[in-house]
């Protein structure tokens, strides 16, 4: 794809508004870690918001949204429209608690909420684990998505291309910091989102509008499937249940049922933890109060579910009509993500190329520069100033911080030259934190979780995971390549990751009175989980927060729901399915404010 002047002075634009957010916050970076990593916890709602959004928004997540199109429809995207529950608790039930916690990083909660040298293996165990294993993994996927971006729309060396950009990212990130990645993030989401609804209106024209797609998706087939499966149906392709007869495009029901009743609970997955964590944990930490906190995670829900949904699934059903399939790699694979990147190539005029161009790039820095602070605020904060050199100035740490974060660029290269497809990687990681999700619940609301039961949860949700896998090379049921097979092993490694946690809890100490007494007092969590400790206390349990969270949580889930799948009829001319979700949109959607707002009163 060749580039023209107006192209390139878009993509001008955008880089050079990068570098000046960077260096009009360098100097407030410089002042100490709590700055560096959480903007002085002085962030609005909204940036926040906006910060944890464009951070979701990677360059490789419409490539892997286009993958899950291309194998089961739109229901594929099932795979991370489940995991909506997790982050709704999230809002009503712990963005309160992690600002009250107050901690740098969420590992750090580990000696708030435990004590002893169990906390602190816990905290160094746990840094280690997301700071270097997970926090590599997710850049080098990041990392993959951008080269095949930039590979497939300018024929160059993607490793090339990606250093560039990469570099561009190192830069602004250890020169401004926090403050610097979350500000820069606002506008990068503005270029990510415009560039996702331009190219779907483009593909869509493409295709001769709404109805030729129909008919194009009715002569498409499933990625991956058999040689002889050539046509499908295009309403089995549209719905957004897969409980189709048409077995070229269903997902298995036991694969839906995992994904609905038990994946947002019990796995571990970034920007969806079941009871905050990670980067999300960060925004709600940086936040300026509790308000601000939750109103952050709502917005960030609604936003990463309801608005983005539409742009990338239209462009992936855009490039099954167009292509009759998925598009083959260098290599000779079929490789669904490359119809993406191929509408882009094929069909975008000059001048909105380099607009797309900017918008990928947007992607990428958003979701790098974030993880690049986050995880080295784990390498810094939780291993070398808590188990290193504990007494050094805050600017040494900065400095530090500086250099961790230059080691998670190298090592997510490394880990770039091992991936091959972006949604494998989405699915690995699920299975690898499943089972993990309950406990990390209910070290909020039940006191007598302890730290052996973090760290036996991590430590059977890792093993049981990877063993599965690797029974999976010889038993088709708990192949993970397969929807039966990862669902199998996401429920077998769940009930067994639960069995062993619960089963070291009580065949462990509980936390000493003071810890938990302590604990209490700062963070006061509700529930009758707390009594005992309340009563010692001589507090009173605070009664009717779990029911009216439990409300909201619901309401907040229909509601985000109901704008998805109302759009989504919309498109698609579904008349009838519209008014049932614009009716359900606009009653959950009222009770649910209007609770708000009763309880903010």
């Amino acid at each position: 794809m060749k580039l023209g002047g107006l192209d390139l002075f878009v993509l001008g634009v955008y880089f050079a508004m990068t570098l000046a957010v960077g260096l009009f916050f360098a100097r407030r970076a410089r002042r100490s870690m709590v700055d560096y990593f959480l903007s002085a916890r002085s962030m609005p709602w909204w940036v926040a918001g906006t910060a944890m959004v464009a951070t979701t928004f990677s360059a490789d997540t419409p490539l892997a949204v286009t993958e899950m199109v291309a194998k089961n429809g739109i229901a594929g995207n099932w795979l991370w429209w489940s995991m909506l529950a997790s982050g709704m608790l999230t809002v009503f039930f712990f963005a309160k608690l992690w600002r009250r916690a107050a901690v740098v990083t969420d590992v750090e909660l580990a000696e708030l909420r435990y004590s002893g040298p169990p906390a602190a293996f816990l905290r160094g165990f746990r840094a280690a684990y997301l700071g270097l294993l997970v926090n590599i993994i997710i850049m080098g996927w990041v990392n993959l998505g951008m080269a095949k971006v930039l590979g497939g729309m300018l024929g160059v060396s993607k490793w090339a291309a990606l250093l560039i950009c990469l570099m561009l990212t190192f830069l602004y990130t250890v020169v401004s910091g926090y403050w610097g990645v979350a500000s820069a993030n606002g506008f990068q989401y503005l270029f990510e989102m415009g560039g996702a609804i331009v190219l779907a209106f483009v593909s869509v024209a493409a295709v001769g509008g709404i109805d030729a797609v129909r008919a194009g998706l009715g002569r498409a087939h499933p990625a991956f499937s058999d040689a002889g499966v050539r046509f499908g149906s295009a309403e089995a392709v549209l719905s957004v249940w897969p409980l189709s007869a048409d077995a070229a495009w269903a997902l298995p029901a036991i694969t839906l049922a995992t994904l609905l009743l038990v994946s947002w609970w019990a796995s571990w997955y970034p920007g969806a933890e079941p009871g905050g964590g990670g980067y999300v944990a960060q925004n709600m930490l940086a936040c300026k109060d509790e308000r601000h906190s939750r109103a952050a995670a709502l917005y960030f829900n609604v936003a990463h579910y309801a608005i983005r949904t539409w742009p990338w699934v239209v462009t992936a059903l855009c490039s099954l009509a167009i292509y009759g399939g998925s598009l083959r790699n260098a290599a000779g694979a079929e490789d669904p993500g490359l119809n993406y990147v191929q509408m882009m190539v094929d069909y975008l005029p000059a001048g909105l190329r380099g607009f797309m161009l900017a918008s990928f790039a947007a992607a990428f820095m958003s979701t790098q520069a974030t993880q690049m602070n986050w995880g080295s605020s784990y390498l810094i904060n939780d291993l070398y100033r808590r188990f290193v050199r504990r007494d050094a100035s805050e600017r040494h740490y900065v400095t530090a911080s500086r250099i961790a974060t230059a080691l998670t660029v190298v090592l997510s290269l490394v880990a770039t030259a091992f991936m091959n497809q972006i949604s494998k990687v989405w699915e690995l990681l699920l299975t690898l934190g499943a089972g993990t999700g309950l406990v990390y619940i209910l070290r909020w609301y039940w006191w007598r979780v302890n730290a052996w039961s973090e760290v036996a949860a991590m430590t059977s949700a890792l093993v049981t995971s990877v063993s599965l896998r690797s029974i999976g090379a010889h038993y088709p049921a708990f192949d993970p390549a397969t929807p039966k097979g990862f669902a199998m092993t996401l429920v077998t490694t769940t009930a067994i990751t639960t069995a062993v946690w619960l089963a070291a809890t009580f065949a462990t100490a509980p936390e000493p009175r003071a810890t938990l007494a302590a604990f209490y007092e700062k963070v006061q969590p509700a529930g009758p989980g707390w009594k005992r400790i309340a009563g010692a206390q001589g507090v009173a349990a605070r009664r009717g927060e779990i029911p009216r969270n439990l409300l909201l949580w619901a309401l907040g889930t229909v509601f985000v729901y109901s704008i998805m799948f109302a759009t989504g009829a919309v498109i698609f001319g579904q008349h009838s399915r519209a008014i049932l979700f614009g009716a359900a949109l606009v009653v959950s959607g009222g009770l649910l404010f209007a609770g708000l707002a009763r309880e903010e009163a």
